[in-house]
């Protein structure tokens, strides 16, 4: 294999992350593809495969040894900046509740939680269909900060009730859903 064709190997490498990551990206979005989005939407691994590929395409292609250290210098910095958001990043939200709504075993109520250096956050999503057909759908994002998600539950088989606020001080939001899991509102507080 010529050099020609290794450069042209690792800059078509770095196309395929990036696309792959615009199609997690696309996917985590309301309505999405649930597994396309859980398996490709990770910003940081693959920004880190693109700079990679492109690093070596220009470490390989390049003869200018100025270049080239300069190359292995800005991709390892880029490196070592990525390590404190893998490490400060955490696992992710922790699903809290996966409850089937009533008469509809392919519609979910999903409520994970998380944290935002010290505030609690809560996302409240309908999930619609199984397999590699589900769908994911945005009901709400509480900022613990401003309220806190006291209890979510299903309220019919196209209806989602959310119980926001402090234990003096109680708020219902009721939201309904058509018939492909969409909510025809959602609840944004903080």
């Amino acid at each position: 294999m010529s050099v020609r064709q290794r450069v042209l190997l690792l800059v078509v490498a770095a196309g395929t992350f990036t696309v792959a990551e615009l199609a997690g990206w696309w996917s985590s979005r309301s309505g999405g593809l649930l597994v396309v989005a859980q398996v490709l939407h990770h910003p940081v691994l693959f920004g880190l495969l693109t700079l990679a590929a492109l690093s070596a395409a220009v470490i390989i292609g390049v003869r200018n040894l100025v270049v080239r250290g300069l190359v292995v210098v800005a991709a390892a910095l880029s490196g070592l900046m990525a390590v404190p958001l893998v490490l400060f990043g955490g696992a992710g939200p922790e699903v809290t509740l996966n409850d089937a709504a009533p008469d509809r075993a392919d519609r979910h109520l999903v409520v994970e939680q998380g944290a935002a250096m010290i505030d609690p956050l809560w996302w409240v999503y309908v999930d619609e269909g199984s397999g590699l057909t589900k769908r994911r759908w945005h009901v709400g994002h509480i900022n613990g900060d401003a309220s806190a998600l006291i209890k979510a539950s299903w309220a019919g088989p196209d209806r989602v009730r959310l119980v926001t606020g402090s234990a003096e001080d109680k708020q219902v939001h009721l939201v309904d859903l058509t018939a492909s899991g969409e909510p025809l509102r959602t609840v944004s507080l903080g």
